[in-house]
């Protein structure tokens, strides 16, 4: 089940991010989640499987709506490779499509996570040597969403 993000999730995403890392994320990234999920949050999700909340990920909004972002994408790590993160991409970028306006979408990631969303169809914009931290690289991406 997709839903919406509730305050009381934050503590099973801190969880879960620490899980991430230091293999996908940062250690004083936690720091940059929670000010992202207490004040700069728009719309975010949650994936739930039997009670447990296993993923989330969320979309900011830019330039009037008329562009987005796919922010802080989790999977708890043994739920990785079952396709809780495709589905979870797939649902967000069909939520941006309904949008009347909404033209193109962005993720911004690492080497490690980018093949995922080349398999989405996004394309490669740009790579920033250690963005992120020290051997987490930036590679955004960008795709295409209404003519």
């Amino acid at each position: 089940m997709i839903r919406l993000y509730t305050p009381a999730d934050q503590e099973a995403l801190l969880q879960i991010l620490r899980l991430n890392t230091p293999t996908y994320f940062a250690p004083d990234e936690e720091a940059d989640f929670i000010l992202y999920l207490q004040e700069r949050r728009e719309d975010y999700f949650v994936v739930e499987r039997e009670g447990q909340v296993v993923g989330a990920g969320g979309i900011n909004y830019f330039d009037g709506y008329t562009w987005a972002r796919l922010s802080w994408d989790l999977v708890h790590p043994a739920f990785q490779g079952k396709g809780i993160g495709r589905e979870l991409a797939l649902f967000r970028i069909s939520k941006l499509k309904e949008k009347p306006g909404m033209q193109w979408l962005q993720v911004r990631t690492s080497q490690f996570v980018y093949p995922f969303y080349q398999k989405l169809s996004f394309e490669l914009e740009k790579i920033e040597k250690d963005f992120w931290a020290q051997g987490i690289d930036l590679y955004q991406m960008k795709m295409k969403l209404n003519a």
